[in-house]
Parts: structure tokens; C-alpha cells; sequence
């Protein structure tokens, strides 16, 4: 399934991507799409239903995160080695954990506003895993069964906060507006491989990341084993999990997002993103 989340900020219902690509409401069947709608038996009773006998939604209205209730918005760091190459850094030996502010969550097409007295803004392409069941010390043989699927996040990310101001990570990753998540969340019965899927990202029409999950350093298995070794995951809870090279900082001479610039980036299956690059606004 492709579970959606419409409508204007704070209003949004609970929806679905039906086989024809219709938005069908799920309003009358579910409060919202949040932890407890991600437990296997709670998307197979969606599963079950006649998604013909569903209410259309006419239009393209806006899509906001695909899920609500998001209480850990965690990060891995440096999980592609021709990425950390660019970076100018050694490949980790274990993954590199840092955590997102869930404050910066948005959808998947709102504007990106560049924080004050910010000077490099980035960009990352990212799978996006969303937790369904409470694990705590799984192995990586059990992990992919406590994913409820999978979605697209733009991993925005300002390098001079994040590498120059102390080299504490989240303040360059949590500002207003710097996690886009969307437009669906796919369940994992939809993700034949998380570690086969292409991704990709435009500038201004300007293809700037191209890559695929298969090159990264950690799997989904094992990220998702070994977080669960250092905090519980609950439901609810989105792991991002690298971004392949490309980024604006590993560019000579490096590059940066300004106001104006439009984005535009996706991965297989997952669905894509375009976002608007705004000035600060109080």
C-alpha cells in the first residue's frame, strides 16, 4: 500500500494511493496514520478493504508526511563511501547516529526555508524507514520485520551548523522545514529489496545526486539492529539512512542552496519530492 496524508498543515486526514494512482480517503475507516495504524495486523485489515468502494479525492491537494505522531526522527551519517569520499572523510566502522528534530518534519512538496544567517544550505536524497513494531536488541535477521515500510526524505542539512559550530551534527540537521518526508509511506510487502532502489536529485533542473542503495555501507538489516542496540524504536519512529555523493558540499567549488532554487528528487517506487528554496521568514 501507499499511505498518504492530505490536506492543509495541522488538517491533514489519512489516505491511499490506490492502483490506478487515485487518492482515495481513509477518513471514514482510520483517525490518522500514525503508530497505531503500523503494526502488521493494522495494515493488513487496510489491506483487506475494497479500495474501489473508497471515496475519491478530486484534485491534487497537498500532501503533508505520510505519517503523524513521529517521535524519534533518527539519522545515519556517512553511509555511502563515495559520499564520505567527497566528504573528505575515513568510511565509519560502525554506523554514525545523530538524531533529526521532529519539529523539522514537513511534506513532501512544501518550501524549504533557509534558517537565518544560514550560508550552506544542502541537499540529501534518502530512504526513509518507518518503524512498525517495538524492537529493542533484535538481530539483523529480525529487523526488516519491525519495518511498516519505507518513504523518500530530503535530508536538508546546513554544513557550516553542522560541522563548524562545535561539531554537534543535529544543529545543522534540525531547522524549520529540514525534513521533508513523502509523498507515501509504501508498506514493506510493496519493497521487494530496500538494498535495490535508485535514487536521484535535481537543482534547477540539474541532476546532481544519482545513486542506488545497493552501495550502502550499512542495510536497512543492519542499521535497524543496530539502533535498537542503544534506544528502543517504537512505533512511529523514521530511521533516514544516507544519501549517496553529490551533495552541494562535495562539489569544487562547493555549492549551496539559495532562495529560488527548486528541488526535485525521488527514489524507485517511493515516489518524489519538489520543493521551493525560501528565504527566512519569522
Amino acid at each position: 500500500m501507499k499511505l498518504v496524508r492530505y490536506g492543509n498543515p495541522g488538517q491533514e486526514k489519512p489516505g491511499l494511493i490506490d492502483t490506478a494512482g487515485q487518492l482515495r480517503d481513509l477518513s471514514g475507516l482510520i483517525g490518522d496514520i500514525g503508530p497505531d495504524q503500523l503494526g502488521d495486523a493494522a495494515l493488513e485489515a487496510l489491506r483487506q478493504q475494497d479500495t474501489g468502494r473508497l471515496p475519491a479525492v478530486e484534485g491534487s491537494p497537498r500532501l503533508g508526511s505520510p505519517l503523524t505522531g513521529i517521535r524519534k526522527f533518527i539519522a545515519i551519517g556517512l553511509n555511502f563511501a563515495d559520499h564520505a569520499a567527497e566528504s573528505g572523510l575515513p568510511i565509519p566502522a560502525e554506523p554514525i547516529v545523530f538524531m533529526k528534530a521532529t519539529s523539522c518534519i514537513q511534506g513532501p512538496d512544501d518550501a524549504v526555508m533557509l534558517p537565518r544567517d544560514s550560508v550552506k544550505t544542502d541537499w540529501e536524497v534518502e530512504l526513509g524507514v518507518v518503524i512498525g513494531t517495538r524492537a529493542r536488541y533484535v538481530t539483523e535477521d529480525e529487523a526488516l520485520g519491525h519495518v511498516a515500510g519505507y518513504c523518500t526524505i530530503n535530508d536538508v542539512s546546513e554544513r557550516e551548523f553542522q560541522i563548524e559550530r562545535g561539531g554537534t551534527w543535529d544543529k545543522g540537521k534540525g531547522c524549520d522545514t529540514f525534513g521533508p518526508i513523502g509523498p507515501w509511506l509504501v508498506t514493506r510487502d510493496e519493497v521487494a529489496d530496500p538494498q535495490n532502489l535508485g535514487m536521484w536529485l535535481d537543482v534547477n533542473g540539474r541532476r546532481m545526486q544519482t545513486g542506488s542503495t545497493r552501495t550502502m555501507i550499512f542495510s536497512v538489516a543492519e542499521i535497524v539492529s543496530y539502533v535498537s542496540r542503544f534506544m528502543t524504536l517504537e512505533p512511529g519512529d523514521v530511521i533516514t539512512t544516507g544519501t549517496p555523493p553529490g551533495v552541494g558540499m562535495g562539489m569544487k567549488p562547493p555549492v549551496y542552496l539559495k532562495a529560488g532554487d527548486k528541488i526535485a528528487l525521488g527514489i524507485d517506487g517511493l515516489g518524489e519530492q519538489r520543493q521551493v528554496v525560501v528565504a527566512y521568514q519569522r
